[in-house]
């Protein structure tokens, strides 16, 4: 079937082979090179690096959809290459070896994919010049340079991105989405060169200006001191391949991939490989759907990978990708298994500053930071891997309370009776409780296990509960049912003044009264920071910090507001886990029995919010048939 839209030839009635005019080449050129405002603004910042720029200015607006302008103070072009610049497939940086790539650039599509669907112009002077020279495009015409006046380096400025191809404006995200977007790019790049200075303004953001420093430095005002404090040094290699950087230990983590950068011969890319082997390497000391933060630089000869891939460049192959793979998990499990050695009490952070510190003036030490992971468990609350055997086990004998009433205990019901307690220590606590046994499904509290487990006697048999996983379900049901009349909030007295990078700030801001449905509320704090005035009074005492800034890297998961209902439950399911008691708390013998009576009435208490069992139940028979009886 014929395409109506075809050309023909009209002697033989039949589709007729065209050459595409130039600025349609360009056009289908950018749709595989400009995808975004934050595409225009990494290639233009390329560009600058690669012409030897030691100062890198960004402005911004909409987003970048109405502005991006990038100038810099690099060696410049003269009116003859600024004329060839914006030709397709011209460029300075590539030899007639293809795989002998020593810039960011090299394809020479950048520019003129740009000007075929933007309104761009481009001012330059060399040195030498006594003049600078400036070029216009329109998109796709070319408009003759002309004389101009600029000191030295070059100004790009693209406005009304996308105006030639209207249809594709309505794929762009909101001016908001598109600026965090712009800011993920710049921050990746100045992470790679931190001997560029990099600063970005504009309508719609607040500034950042990043001075030239050292690689530490660099990363301290990219990922916040809070990064580098919890922070392991990664320095190795293998087979001419060599492997360098900083990884947070396991205790410090988010709830996103986001904050993992990677950088291949300087060039930032988004490798799977790359991403699978952090993830084998954390496997074990990590919660499930938590992500470890960290920034690795791979330096390899240019012929051990092929960066040609995608015109985007963003994705790389390795000839050897196993050796890439094997030296990121070796090294990061060395790292792991040094940094988690017994080095004495949880005094290590300010070893580990002083260790940073002389890592940054330049000392050398072979010595691990020193961190152990004293109170790990903690921090890892009730997150047991679901494939271990205990949890395969549990599979076979839980049981999901049928016939549950659907009903909820009110919030002061439901917080009542998990204040801190001063019990005594113990991996033991015995419960004296008068509840009959027979009188609920649960049955009566008979005793706590490892700060963690209620053992409950039933009539005909008995009950182990997680106390964390019960709880967190507890909890998250009983926002769930608040979200229509809304939830009580619990003014704190003196908002806390929470400080996030600027992207988390904007994701937050973006859902301010829909958090307030859940009786969190926050607001921008001038930039950088969030202002905390209320959270849910069913949470209790939490980590708003943390709270924080999990429902960030939640935002940036969905990375719009389509079907909220289903985010707000997501939403809800990380308050809950904050505002759940936590593995190695002890409680007395009232509240285990309060925490059993709660899960007799709430639905699918069977099973936490991530799916694992909140309780196992073992039946006196099955009992006494382990004992041969």
């Amino acid at each position: 079937m014929y395409n109506h839209d075809q050309n023909f030839d009209k002697a033989t009635d039949t589709p007729a082979v065209i050459r595409l005019n130039e600025t349609v080449v360009n056009q289908i050129a950018a749709g595989e090179v400009i995808e975004r405002p934050a595409s225009v603004i990494k290639e233009l910042i390329e560009n600058s690096i690669d012409a030897g720029s030691t100062r890198i200015d960004i402005v911004t607006s909409c987003g970048g959809k109405t502005l991006m302008r990038v100038s810099d103070n690099g060696h410049g072009m003269n009116k003859d290459n600024l004329s060839l610049a914006i030709e397709r497939h011209c460029t300075s940086k590539l030899t007639h070896d293809l795989m002998d790539i020593k810039s960011l650039g090299f394809r020479g599509e950048a520019l003129p994919s740009v000007g075929s669907v933007s309104r761009l112009s481009i001012t330059s002077r060399t040195r030498e010049n006594d003049n600078a020279w400036k070029i216009k495009i329109s998109g796709g015409k070319i408009i003759t340079p002309t004389p101009a006046a600029l000191s030295e380096g070059t100004v790009v400025e693209v406005t009304d991105l996308f105006y030639s191809t209207p249809a594709r404006l309505k794929f762009l995200k909101s001016d908001r989405a598109e600026t965090n977007a712009i800011t993920d790019v710049f921050k990746r790049v100045a992470l790679a060169f931190p001997n560029i200075r990099f600063s970005i303004s504009g309508d719609d953001r607040s500034s950042l200006d990043y001075p030239a420093t050292t690689q530490f430095d660099r990363l301290t005002q990219v990922l916040g001191k809070e990064f580098t404090q919890n922070a392991m040094k990664i320095d190795a290699g293998r087979e001419g391949v060599s492997l360098q950087g900083f990884a947070s230990v396991p205790t410090y983590h988010r709830g996103s991939a986001l904050t993992q950068y990677f950088f291949v011969n300087g060039r930032p890319v988004k490798d799977k490989t790359l991403l699978g082997a952090v993830r084998g390497a954390y496997m074990d000391v990590l919660p499930k759907g938590k992500h470890p933060v960290l920034a690795l630089f791979i330096d390899l000869d240019p012929h051990m990978v092929d960066v040609n891939v995608h015109p985007a460049k963003a994705d790389v192959r390795f000839r050897d990708a196993g050796l890439i793979r094997g030296l990121i998990v070796g090294s990061l499990r060395q790292a792991i298994h040094s940094d988690g050695e017994d080095e004495g009490p949880l005094t290590s952070r300010a070893g580990a500053q002083a260790m940073m510190d002389a890592f940054k003036t330049g000392s050398q030490t072979n010595e691990p930071l020193a961190r152990s992971f004293s109170g790990y468990q903690e921090s890892f609350g009730n997150s047991h891997h679901p494939n271990s055997k205990a949890a395969k086990a549990s599979k076979d004998w839980a049981r999901p309370l049928d016939a549950m009433p659907q009903t909820y205990g009110s919030f002061n019901e439901c917080q009542a009776g998990f204040d801190i307690t001063d019990a005594p220590s113990g991996n033991v606590t015995v419960a004296v409780s008068e509840t009959p046994t027979n009188d609920f499904p649960l049955g009566a509290a008979r005793a706590q296990l490892h700060k963690n487990y209620i053992v409950s006697q039933t009539e005909n048999g008995l009950v182990i509960i997680d106390q964390h996983a019960a709880h967190e379900r507890i909890v998250y049901e009983t926002l769930k049912s608040g979200m229509e009349n809304g939830i009580p909030s619990q003014l704190l007295l003196v908002p806390e003044i929470i400080d996030m990078p600027e992207e988390d700030v904007n994701r937050l801001a973006g859902f301010i009264d829909d958090f307030q449905k859940l009786g969190l509320e926050i607001e921008p704090f001038g930039s950088g920071a969030m202002a905390v005035r209320a959270t849910p009074a069913l949470l209790g005492e939490t980590n708003t910090q943390q709270l924080l800034r999990d429902l960030a890297d939640e935002v940036a998961e969905w990375g719009s507001a389509e079907g909220l209902e289903a985010k707000l439950h997501h939403v809800a399911a990380t308050m809950a886990c904050h505002g759940s008691v936590r593995s190695g708390r002890i409680l007395k013998p009232q509240e285990m029995d309060s925490l059993l009576r709660q899960m007799e009435t709430t639905p699918n208490s069977g099973q936490c919010n991530h799916g694992r069992p909140t309780f196992i139940e073992l039946d006196l028979k099955d009992i006494e048939r382990l004992f041969g009886r």
